[in-house]
C-alpha cells in the first residue's frame, strides 16, 4: 500500500453492482413476452441442421419480434464457409 493510496478515486462497489443490474433487467425485458418453447425450438432447430451440417451451438439464434399487429419468428443460422474456393 502507497501512502499516495488515500488520494485514488475509489471503485464505488454499490454503483457497480446497480449498473450491472441495469444489464441484467434490461436483458430480462427483452425476453419478456416471449413464449416459452423458444429455446426448445433453437435446440430442436440445431439438431435437425446437424444433421446436414456441423454448426456450433451459438449458430442458431432464434427470438420473436413484433411488427405491427404481427409477431415474428426471427430464425438465425450462421453456416460454417466450407465450400470450396471457384476459380
Amino acid at each position: 500500500m502507497s501512502i499516495f493510496d488515500f488520494l485514488k478515486p475509489k471503485k464505488n462497489t454499490a454503483s457497480i453492482a446497480k449498473e450491472r443490474l441495469r444489464i441484467i433487467v434490461a436483458q430480462e425485458r427483452s425476453h419478456r413476452g416471449a413464449p416459452d418453447y423458444l429455446p426448445l425450438l433453437q435446440r430442436e432447430l440445431l439438431e435437425v441442421i446437424r444433421k446436414y451440417v456441423s454448426v456450433d451451438v451459438d449458430a442458431v439464434k432464434v427470438e420473436m419480434a413484433k411488427d405491427g399487429d404481427h409477431d415474428v419468428l426471427d430464425i438465425s443460422v450462421a453456416l460454417p464457409d466450407d465450400r470450396p474456393a471457384v476459380g
